[in-house]
């Protein structure tokens, strides 16, 4: 990063108490993003905190967030996200899937892949298990990291044997090196960059589904409205070539009519 860039606020959210191997992956990413320069960084353990689990209610989707029943500190870690300009997400593997306090964690956040805020900001994920599996959870997660709005980079998986040996170690910390490049080069990016096929395509049939389906009394409709997302390109500025605007064009064209086929409103 260019001396005079401000410095980047790295926040690592850690579904696991236990001190040891995940932590220990997420120290190494850290103190090497930390000696590329320009950035501080926190580790916030989601155990030290009062997640409780979603009821399926959808009150966040229809009146708000502000609306939940569950009084927790869900908003306290949203905040967290908010106030980072890089995020990662960091789980032991367990049943082949992130930790139990990791899930609950992102089914608390269930309403912003409704309404997502979090563009421009980066994110990778740290996977750390005993023997497989890490590969589908990193796919998993990035899946969810674009969701979200954050500009992903691709997390790692490190085997984590008890005792971990030298050479596993060596593995591991090859890895994040690498990783903590990459991510470091993504932070240093400008934002409102061009979309890929994909997200252009999801926003597209986000908006199509608010825009026949909800009308003023749905919070997702009036976010959208708010936003200027039922009639812009996308959702941020940004510059779409001749290719990918006429695939939004169809996106819209396609999803449109697929909901009015659903019963949506005109």
């Amino acid at each position: 990063m260019p001396e005079n860039a401000a410095v980047k606020k790295i926040t690592a959210f850690v579904g696991t108490p236990r001190k040891k191997h995940t932590y220990n992956a997420v120290r190494e990413f850290l103190e090497r993003l930390e000696a590329l320069g320009g950035v501080e960084c926190e580790i916030v353990a989601l155990s030290d905190y009062r997640i409780e689990s979603c009821r399926g209610c959808k009150t966040c989707f229809a009146k708000g967030e502000e609306f939940c029943p569950l009084k927790d500190d869900r908003d306290v870690l949203i905040d967290k996200i908010m106030a980072s300009d890089g995020v990662v997400f960091a789980s032991p593997n367990y049943s082949f899937q992130v930790s139990g306090t990791m899930k609950t964690f992102l089914d608390r956040l269930g309403f912003l892949f409704h309404r997502p805020r979090f563009h421009g900001k980066a994110f990778t994920s740290i996977i750390v298990q005993g023997f497989y599996g890490g590969g589908k959870i990193v796919k998993y997660l990035s899946f969810v990291g674009k969701g979200l709005g954050f500009d992903v980079v691709k997390g790692t998986v490190a085997t984590a044997l008890e005792p971990m040996v030298e050479e596993e170690e060596k593995k591991r910390n090859k890895a994040l090196k690498k990783q903590s490049e990459h991510f470091h080069k993504t932070l240093a990016k400008p934002g409102n960059h061009a979309p890929s096929m994909f997200m252009l395509m999801g926003f597209r049939m986000g908006r199509q589904s608010v825009r026949h389906t909800l009308d003023e009394s749905e919070k997702d409709y009036t976010y959208y409205q708010e936003h200027g997302w039922l009639e812009s390109d996308y959702y941020y500025p940004t510059h779409l070539g001749v290719l990918k605007k006429a695939a939004g064009w169809l996106f819209d064209l396609i999803f449109g009519r697929i909901y009015k086929a659903r019963g949506g409103k005109e």
